[in-house]
């Protein structure tokens, strides 16, 4: 059996996400920088606890921030 492609699954949908900012008025660039900055915050993230379900104590794990650009 194949291997499943995710990364042919995750760029399809950046892609869908990036367009649909862009068609709300939204720049590409910036949708992109939004993306790579929250890509930042969730390696950061995992570099600090790989597997957040495996903790027995209740910690704040650092949500990703919901700053994309988004049109006037």
């Amino acid at each position: 059996m194949p291997k499943h492609d995710w990364r042919g699954d995750l760029r399809l949908g950046l892609e869908s996400l990036i367009d649909a900012a862009v068609n709300r008025g939204a720049q590409r660039r910036d949708v992109c920088a939004a993306i790579l900055e929250d890509l930042g915050h969730l390696r950061l993230a995992y570099d600090r606890d790989p597997d957040p379900a495996d903790d027995v104590s209740e910690q704040f794990v650092e949500e990703p921030s919901n700053n994309w650009p988004a049109a006037d």
